[in-house]
């Protein structure tokens, strides 16, 4: 009786239908490898959704670094549960969030080019490599049976670039996690409640506190954190880790008002506070 071997379940996302299905093919050629291929975000969170519910999940995603993103520099839709953000994602959201949703997944990102930014920010959502598209299978495959082992994968060019990005990040981080603590408790689930985008009418309602006062509070915000709009501070909150207030339950009839602009679930109306 043959020895069976333990088979590695390989996803491979990318709206490019021709490279998506000959990498598949390739690596379906390896004894240990099963895999297969999907063309797009919503499409590939089905198949870990099936895969979990069939018990046969998969170890390891190859995503496309520019997944979703468009010739002009604009993103497809591409939903990604229990993320933060409008759930629009390119391909390193969609590394986020299958990292939040399947923490034991492995992500490894596929680039056409490198880019020690994208290659940091790849990192801190939780890829374990990023690998050049144009790199032979048998790196592919070393990296995939790396990440396995809790290895992360970079390639040496970029590992300096990458180092400098995510120390910069740290450095951006640590002043903003300053700023916030700067603010009162109060003034934090003010800022909290705008993170998650509400008005200043919503948060009225949400905190018990007429719109004056409210308004207040969100001048003070700003001022502490020395930022002059609503979308600079939840900029700053969020790289200093400050999640949305919960709204669940909340009814937003104090929600955006009319002619506001919504950027991600930030509400802004002409530079002022809406």
């Amino acid at each position: 009786m043959g020895v069976s071997v333990a088979r590695i379940r390989v996803l491979v996302v990318d709206d490019h239908r021709i490279f998506a299905e000959s990498l598949a093919a390739a690596l379906a050629a390896e004894q240990d490898v099963d895999v297969a291929a999907a063309g797009s975000g919503p499409a590939a969170l089905r198949c870990l959704e099936r895969a979990v519910g069939e018990g046969r999940p998969y170890d390891v995603l190859l995503i496309d670094a520019e997944l979703g993103i468009l010739p002009t520099g604009g993103t497809r839709a591409v939903l990604v549960p229990n993320h933060g953000g409008n759930g629009l994602a390119d391909g390193i959201s969609l590394v986020a969030g299958v990292r939040a949703g399947q923490p034991s997944v492995r992500t490894v990102v596929l680039a056409e080019r490198d880019d020690p930014r994208r290659a940091a920010a790849a990192l801190q959502a939780g890829a374990s490599g990023w690998v050049a598209k144009d790199c032979s299978l048998q790196r592919l495959l070393a990296v995939i049976r790396g990440v396995l082992r809790d290895e992360t994968h970079l390639p040496p060019a970029l590992l300096t670039g990458v180092l400098r990005e995510l120390t910069a990040t740290r450095k951006h981080r640590t002043e903003s996690e300053r700023l916030i603590g700067s603010l009162t408790p109060r003034e934090c689930e003010v800022l909290r409640c705008m993170v998650a985008g509400l008005g200043r009418k919503a948060v009225a309602e949400r905190l018990f506190l007429s719109p004056h006062t409210v308004r207040t509070h969100m001048q003070n915000v700003l001022g502490k954190l020395g930022v002059h709009s609503t979308l600079a501070a939840v900029a700053l909150a969020r790289r200093a880790g400050v999640g949305p207030a919960d709204l669940t339950g909340v009814p937003l009839s104090g929600g955006p008002l009319p002619g506001a602009v919504l950027a991600g679930n930030v509400v802004e109306r002409g530079g002022q506070l809406a």
